[in-house]
């Protein structure tokens, strides 16, 4: 009975968009930076993953393409997290197939807090781009 309840439950947090099944997405604070992680089972007709970001009352736009590993088991470490006053930050990704396809995974939220130095080195290195 009880490998029954083990199966169910790790059948319901596999999730399949288009050709890829997602396992696992996380997303943490991690040293002055946010750290995402992700792993797929599947990768049927997969171009790219893109990673998205938005801050509390903003939009997603993208932070970085990913291609496709063999391994399936994926790290992005997002640095410029520190831009703004905002302690949270949304991520997803928009996973792209080979024939133009997209589809968007789950939302993983994450409370970031960096220190005032970071935030202000961040604001003149935005000044120069």
């Amino acid at each position: 009975m009880k490998s029954k309840v083990l199966i169910l439950f790790l059948i319901s947090i596999t999730v399949v968009y288009s050709g890829v099944e997602l396992i696992r997405f996380t997303a943490k604070s991690l040293n002055g930076n946010v750290v995402l992680n992700w792993q797929t089972a599947t990768e049927t007709n997969l171009k790219h993953f893109v990673v998205e970001r938005r801050s509390a009352d903003g939009n997603f736009f993208e932070i970085a393409i990913v291609e496709p590993r063999s391994d399936k088991n994926y790290q992005y470490v997002d640095q410029s997290a520190f831009k703004t006053l905002d302690a949270v930050y949304s991520y997803r990704l928009k996973i792209v197939d080979n024939d133009g396809s997209i589809s968007y995974s789950g939302i993983q939220s994450v409370y970031h807090n960096v220190s005032s130095v970071k935030r202000t080195w961040g604001s003149i290195k935005a000044l120069f781009r």
